[in-house]
């Protein structure tokens, strides 16, 4: 089977209805948005399309992940989520990440970065979290995140303090977050935090891809 078929197979997680011409083709977008958020550089999968006969500019694999709009759609399997936050840099300015994990199944179920970390950013994100899976039912395991239990406290959530065990599942969602960012530190360089956060959204919807 060509290289070009093997790698395009089982991606129909990726939705390309916002491509407008058919000056690429389809496999060829899906190859690009894939290969980049497996670990390529932008400019390390311009090549590699190269490789495969389509040559496009690493701007143009930017504009295909951002355009395709991915955003993770997973809820929990279980009654538990490992939730936590982390400084991250754009710019070289200190920006908060906060995500949640399902720890059976290490899905990712929501990324979200925010300009500092306040118990006012921490609700918002809890707030978005109980919309998209009712935390009513959901047993949230935490580490020593001040924030995060105050307000899981204040406002009646289950929770329970795991700094090993099943929470490590956040935590290693992070460190791959680290190894993919800028020189593989937690720095993301030359992005506005739109784009960051849309990489991360991609990124999220990536990551549970492969995780059936």
């Amino acid at each position: 089977m060509p290289k070009s078929n093997r790698l395009s197979n089982a991606i129909d997680w990726i939705d390309l209805s916002f491509v407008e011409r058919d000056w690429t083709p389809r496999w060829a977008i899906e190859v690009g948005i894939r290969c980049h958020l497996s670990g390529m550089s932008l400019r390390d999968t311009s090549q590699f399309l190269g490789e495969l006969g389509v040559q496009r500019s690493h701007v143009a694999i930017h504009n295909w992940v951002h355009k395709a709009e991915l955003q993770p759609i997973s809820t929990p399997s279980a009654d538990q989520l490992a939730v936590d936050e982390k400084m991250i840099r754009l710019h070289g300015k200190e920006f908060w990440l906060y995500g949640a994990v399902d720890p059976k199944t290490n899905e990712i179920i929501a990324l979200e970065l925010y300009p500092t970390t306040t118990k006012v950013t921490t609700r918002w994100f809890l707030d978005q979290l109980h919309r998209r899976c009712n935390l009513a039912e959901v047993t949230i395991l935490v580490d020593d995140a001040t924030y995060l239990t105050e307000v899981l406290a204040d406002d009646g959530y289950r929770f329970r303090y795991e700094p090993d065990g099943d929470r490590n599942s956040i935590e290693r969602v992070f460190r791959e977050i680290e190894r993919r960012t800028s020189s593989f530190s937690n720095s993301f360089s030359h992005v506005e935090l739109e784009t960051a956060q849309s990489w991360l959204e991609a990124f999220a919807v990536y990551h549970n891809s492969r995780q059936s």
